[in-house]
């Protein structure tokens, strides 16, 4: 559905995209672009990269860009041993995905592209489940729960003596990594007895099918199946962050009050595939058209004055990842990590 919403431009964007156009001043060579552009990564990022090149292509019929879905995991493996010029990710790059780059010489640019929430979701028959704290996700998700922690019961006594079903993001994605440095505490630690996918399609369609099911994946794919799922609101029982429980709204994950679950979502960039007159041009229409595609297709897109700063990053050519490469963190504000770069 995303990728059928992405299709359909809005006639509000496309005044956007010929202001756009009056602002950028382009070459006739540019306007004669040719090439193959590669893209692969992450099933989150995936709609707006999507979005991004079908605009691109329309402008530039010479160009083709192809964008792939292997997961964030998947698609740094590709990109770290140079068989793409671009990664979508959602969430920052790795320690070990520094070491492959690093293996193969590949130097990147890291950029942000929107923010998204982690949405957990219940099938809409379930009449119980409203919200959940951090602590009870954690309960229910960590480790130590498998095999034991199998029941709505356990985890409040007045919910029912019934099984649990828990559908989640793929181990290979960066949605579980995120997810579970939030909720967990620590990445890539969970259980392991849950319906797994790269494909956040096949994890609507779980929920949607089991009443007692319980899931997690991008509040995106969320939007775009509201008459399917539930949402349940999240307490992180930190008064800073609001009182109570708080559902995802682009408004929540915008304004930092939903939390631990709202994140920042990424493109990496090889700097030589930069070079390349096509993919420069491509990741400068990202950065400037990348905000009201991502706002189009059901994301929250970053203040004008990240995107700003991120093109920056770009035409300056700045490698290596503003979290170190440390890969997921929670609660960071990209506009600030952005700035403190320039100074």
């Amino acid at each position: 559905m995303l990728k059928e919403k992405g299709r359909m431009r809005q006639a509000s964007l496309f005044l956007v995209f010929l202001t756009t156009i009056l602002c950028i001043s382009i070459t006739p060579a540019r306007a004669e672009l040719k090439g193959l552009i590669k893209v692969d990564g992450s099933s989150t990022v995936f709609p707006i990269t999507e979005a991004v090149a079908e605009e691109f292509q329309k402008k530039y019929p010479g160009v083709k860009v192809t964008v792939g879905l292997s997961g964030t995991g998947g698609g740094f493996k590709k990109f770290g041993r140079g068989e793409t010029d671009i990664a979508n990710a959602s969430r920052p790059i790795k320690p070990s995905e520094v070491e492959l780059c690093q293996k193969n010489r590949v130097e990147y640019i890291e950029l942000p592209v929107a923010y998204d929430g982690l949405a957990v979701m219940v099938n809409p028959k379930n009449t119980w489940c409203t919200s959940m704290t951090v602590k009870e996700l954690k309960k229910l998700w960590e480790p130590e729960a498998q095999e034991k922690v199998t029941r709505w019961n356990q985890i409040r006594p007045e919910w029912p003596d019934k099984e649990i079903h828990l559908f989640g993001a793929g181990v290979d994605s960066g949605t579980y990594d995120y997810f579970t440095e939030a909720v967990v505490g620590k990445e890539h630690a969970s259980r392991g007895d849950f319906t797994a996918s790269e494909d956040d399609n096949v994890l609507v369609q779980g929920i949607a099918m089991d009443e007692l099911a319980l899931g997690f994946f991008g509040f995106a794919y969320y939007e775009q199946n509201q008459d399917k799922l539930k949402l349940v609101a999240i307490d992180d029982e930190n008064p800073e962050n609001g009182q109570g429980p708080i559902l995802p709204t682009p408004e929540t994950v915008l304004n930092g009050t939903y939390q631990p679950l709202a994140r920042p979502i990424f493109i990496y960039v090889n700097r030589q595939s930069a070079n390349r007159p096509e993919v420069e041009e491509f990741v400068r229409f990202y950065m400037i058209m990348g905000g009201p595609l991502a706002k189009e297709v059901g994301y929250i897109p970053l203040p004008d004055r990240a995107y700003t700063l991120a093109l920056d990053r770009f035409k300056r050519r700045f490698t290596g990842s503003i979290f170190g490469g440390k890969g997921s963190q929670v609660g960071v504000s990209i506009e600030t990590l952005l700035l403190a770069e320039q100074k």
